[in-house]
């Protein structure tokens, strides 16, 4: 009976963290080329914000619940659940369902994601290198983005966007190390382990 009990406590499921990190990575990538001025704010944009940045995070963040895991099921759960907000002021508007947002109310709106994400990047101190510098541009780039709001500067909201591409891109090599790491078995991209 005790060996069974025993089994039953093994976690053999997959690891979601790198699925999640990849969804917010590319979503990220992309809103900010159209902060940048690159790319236009298209149903591309709405359409990753709301299935890969906003449900599939949702979905990774329900599985690192079921693997015990605080951290990841809170930081996905909200960011999955802050791109499916992010998509709903965009659209809610067009469908007659609301005033479309001023800058000072997304200010403020990016203002209390940033200080959310101050508290999640110390959580990283524990973690791992990599995923300290995920949260703490995405620290940086929630100010910014917010600043520029509040003021009405493009120049800081351009700057915010190549500043939030550097933050996307840190997550998605983090997520390819997280799976070329566990598939070949050793430290194929290094992610910088913090010794507990």
């Amino acid at each position: 009976m005790k060996e069974i009990q025993e089994m039953r406590m093994i976690d053999t499921t997959a690891n979601p963290a790198p699925l999640g990190l990849l969804g917010f990575g590319m979503t990220t990538i992309l809103l900010n080329l159209a902060n940048a001025g690159v790319i236009p704010l298209t149903s591309v944009i709405m359409g990753m914000g709301l299935l890969v940045g906003g449900l599939a995070q949702l979905f990774v963040g329900m599985m690192e619940w079921k693997k015990n895991n605080t951290f990841g099921t809170v930081a996905f759960t909200s960011y999955g659940a802050f791109w499916m907000c992010l998509v709903a002021i965009w659209t809610l508007p067009k469908m007659g369902l609301s005033e479309p947002a001023d800058a000072i109310s997304m200010g403020y709106f990016l203002t209390l994601w940033g200080i959310y994400t101050v508290f999640m990047f110390i959580g990283t101190l524990r973690i791992s290198k990599a995923l300290q510098f995920v949260f703490g541009s995405l620290v940086l780039l929630f100010f910014l983005l917010a600043i520029a709001d509040f003021t009405g500067s493009v120049a800081i909201k351009h700057f915010a966007a190549w500043e939030g591409i550097i933050c996307g891109l840190s997550a998605l090599y983090t997520s390819f190390a997280q799976v070329l790491n566990e598939v070949y078995g050793k430290v194929v991209m290094p992610l910088g382990p913090v010794k507990k």
